[in-house]
């Protein structure tokens, strides 16, 4: 008997926002989620087998969405999550009170994401108000977005 209370109504495809990854098969350069943040691997260090037991990997990573240092140690053999991690390119139509108005290639429209608090939302600004076509890339992972890089499409000048 299915629980009522269930609301399967979303439109999502329902793919998890993590997957699990042996502690070992993770590599420099790579994602994983380091005490709840998803993260991007920029220094990993593995110590011998003690006498209790498992080699333990030593993890430091850049939150994709902040730039925080965040650190986490994990035995070789446990799993850990790694984010499920999605970009997408939109062209951006306009700003208005602090939010993007974006397009993607298919013509839908999103008004939703703020101007970054950081050196691509000044980028974004500038290059806005001076009048350059360009395309926004947002990178999406366990519930959050967030613009991180652009492309100049072409000049009106």
């Amino acid at each position: 008997m299915a629980d009522p209370d269930l609301d399967f109504q979303t439109g999502e495809s329902g793919a998890s926002t993590t997957y699990p990854m042996q502690c070992s098969a993770l590599r420099k350069n790579g994602y994983v989620v380091l005490k709840g943040h998803p993260c991007k691997i920029v220094e990993m260090s593995t110590s011998k087998t003690g006498k209790h037991g498992h080699a333990k990997v030593n993890l430091v990573g850049i939150d994709i969405f902040t730039n925080k240092k965040h650190e986490d140690m994990c035995p070789s053999t446990h799993n850990m999550d790694v984010p499920s991690i999605k970009r997408t390119d939109y062209q951006l139509v306009n700003i208005s009170e602090g939010y993007m108005t974006l397009m993607n290639d298919s013509g839908d429209i999103r008004e939703d994401l703020r101007v970054p608090d950081s050196d691509i939302g000044k980028e974004i600004e500038s290059k806005f108000e001076s009048g350059d076509e360009f395309s926004v890339t947002v990178i999406s992972a366990m519930g959050e977005e967030c613009a991180i890089a652009i492309k100049v499409l072409a000049s009106n000048k």
